[in-house]
């Protein structure tokens, strides 16, 4: 499943080191909102200086009490306390809504690019990866980038700030106690940087886990017809349980490394904090200093704890999510199969002349689909292809559409070659209707409206009704404003058919690719179905993938496509006349033969 795709390639091979990364979230993404995290900074000293002074202020609180007992002092002294934890609250909420303001910004922007960039992407990129890659891709990686920026200007912004003060304090207060306090250092950055190696590496298979999790579930959702018809729901349920079980997994072994660190460093602490009281008690019983400075350093200590915790996490909590970033620029930095054409200039069509000169194509090395296939589809009539499966018909229409590029040979329109005019002007002239009819979330209206944006309510009627739609649609209780359910689900399959119809229909393109419109309908939905098509094709270049051939005995022209050439061309009757592969397909599908006029 996912294991093929680009995800599981790239992760794997560490395409992009944690450094790098960083450098390029911060100038690509954090740099453009500098003003809002200078301001969030300044917020972020404020909230450092609220606890770093009343750690200083309860050591002259104690030593008022203790050494003068001026009550006057102590109230002004208590007072600045509370104004100062004050402004440390308001300053803690102003620079918190900045950066997670600026996040949501930061993943907004990273969603536009990655779709943006999955809309110049070819039709052969999607075909080598899962949807579920993307969608990952999407979420968690966008997620992740501001994520990962947020982590780093918190540490800097708030616990560095926080640490800088408090050790200010502590120094101050005595600064061969503040040296006792440093020994717990060294062995906490060599297990950090131990537990970093092994965290990265779990993070990259948890990112891909997770991935799996959406194929699965997205899978079943769009398939539940075959599910339910083959009563899979119990190998689908155990399908489910294997990849939610291989996360649940990597999810424990990452809780168990992230977390590994945290025995060492709170009995270190511990250690350091017990030396500390003991050589300040010492100094307050021994020597008589006051115990002020005692208190205020235990204090001051104590509130440097967790910030240089969470500093010396850092990069354990960076190293869980740089896999999303990883998974997320992948993407983003692919070069684009379909590169934005704007030095190209647009298809001029005249008759919509369609020629196919000796053309090669294979979608896999060594397994050719076209093989030197070439004819002409004559302005304003009529081509039908026809033959078995597998003989390139399809592949015909992907490279009309320029959705690949063919080997060799040339495709040309009006004697322009289709390769040196922007992909966009060459499928603004076509209008495609396929087998499988692709409507998107919305209603009868939106999805008409799509072949023509901007469309007046009166072209969407006029549309619908060439297309003999519009007396379905108003049978429905919404009419036009009826939502057609994902994929169109809540239509039936001429319905949607005779929808697509409209939609192409309003586009008013000169040239009609139809690719088997009408193999999966019934005979009454397929009566309407050719109706429309018949308005349709009407004074346009038209091509007709067809699988049932009595529904183009009419063309201007029939191709017989097989093993990637055309082996015979005519219209019907001189086809059958022939007696060649046309006419035995047709005696095949109508299993009368002595309707087939004998060979002359």
């Amino acid at each position: 499943m996912f294991g093929t795709g680009l995800g599981s390639k790239a992760l794997g091979k560490e395409a992009y080191d944690a450094p790098d990364l960083i450098r390029r979230l911060f100038f690509e993404q954090a740099w453009p909102h500098r003003r809002r995290y200078a301001v969030a900074f300044l917020l972020m000293a404020f909230a450092a200086a609220g606890i770093a002074i009343p750690a200083k202020l309860v050591g002259d609180i104690i030593n008022k009490a203790y050494e003068h007992h001026e009550m006057s002092a102590i109230v002004t002294l208590s007072i600045v306390m509370a104004v100062l934890f004050m402004i440390r609250g308001f300053a803690t909420y102003g620079h918190t809504v900045i950066l997670t303001r600026i996040g949501v910004r930061i993943i907004a922007d990273n969603q536009r690019r990655l779709y943006d960039k999955l809309l110049n992407e070819g039709q052969a990129y999607f075909a080598q990866h899962h949807s579920a890659d993307f969608l990952a891709r999407l979420t968690a990686g966008g997620n992740a980038a501001a994520l990962v920026i947020n982590i780093v200007v918190s540490a800097v912004g708030r616990d560095l700030l926080q640490l800088i003060g408090l050790v200010a304090v502590m120094i101050y207060q005595d600064a061969a106690l503040s040296l006792i306090s440093l020994i717990i250092m060294p062995p906490a950055l060599i297990v950090l940087r131990r537990l970093i190696r092994r965290l990265r590496s779990v993070a990259n298979t948890q990112f891909q886990i997770y991935a799996q999790t959406i194929e699965a579930t997205q899978e079943t959702v769009q398939g539940i017809v075959t599910v339910k018809a083959f009563t899979l729901e119990r190998f689908m349920r155990a399908r489910i349980e294997k990849i939610i079980s291989a996360y649940q997994h990597e999810a424990f072994k990452q809780a168990r490394i992230a977390n590994r660190a945290s025995p060492l460093m709170e009995s270190l602490g511990g250690v350091a904090l017990a030396c500390g009281i003991m050589y300040g008690g010492y100094r307050v019983v021994v020597w008589g200093a006051l115990p002020g400075e005692l208190i205020s350093f235990i204090l001051a200590f104590l509130l440097a704890y967790e910030p240089a915790k969470r500093l010396a996490r850092l990069n354990l909590d960076i190293v869980a999510q740089l896999a999303g970033v990883r998974a997320l620029f992948e993407i983003i930095d692919h070069p684009a199969s379909e590169p934005i054409e704007d030095g190209k200039p647009p298809l001029q069509l005249k008759q919509a002349r369609i020629e196919f000169s000796d053309v090669y194509f294979a979608y896999r090395q060594g397994d050719p689909v076209l093989n030197g296939m070439s004819f002409v589809a004559a302005p304003t009539k009529l081509t039908a292809l026809v033959g078995p499966s597998g003989g390139g018909k399809s592949t015909i229409f992907n490279l009309l559409l320029h959705f690949y590029d063919a080997e060799h040979g040339a495709i040309s329109i009006d004697g322009q070659n289709i390769t040196t005019v922007s992909r966009q002007s060459l499928r603004q002239q076509i209008a495609y209707v396929g087998q499988h009819v692709q409507l998107f979330r919305g209603t009868v209206r939106d999805n008409i409206a799509l072949g023509k944006l901007g469309a007046s309510e009166d072209e969407i009627i006029a549309a619908a009704t060439a297309a003999h739609a519009h007396d379905f649609i108003v049978s429905f209780p919404l009419g036009y404003d009826t939502p057609v359910g994902e994929h169109g689900l809540q239509l039936s399959g001429g319905q949607r058919q005779r929808i697509a119809i409209a939609r192409a229909l309003i586009k008013n393109a000169p040239i009609i690719l139809l690719d088997e419109a009408t193999a999966a309908l019934d005979s009454e939905s397929e009566r309407h179905v050719q109706d429309a098509i018949t308005e349709l094709c009407r004074g346009r270049t038209t091509l007709v993938i067809a699988h049932r051939l009595s529904t183009i005995m009419h063309a201007d022209t029939i191709l017989v496509v097989e093993a990637g050439r055309i082996t015979e061309q005519g219209r019907h009757e001189e086809l059958l006349r022939g007696g060649g592969r046309y006419a035995s397909f047709y005696r095949l599908q109508l299993q009368e033969p002595e309707l087939v006029p004998a060979a002359e």
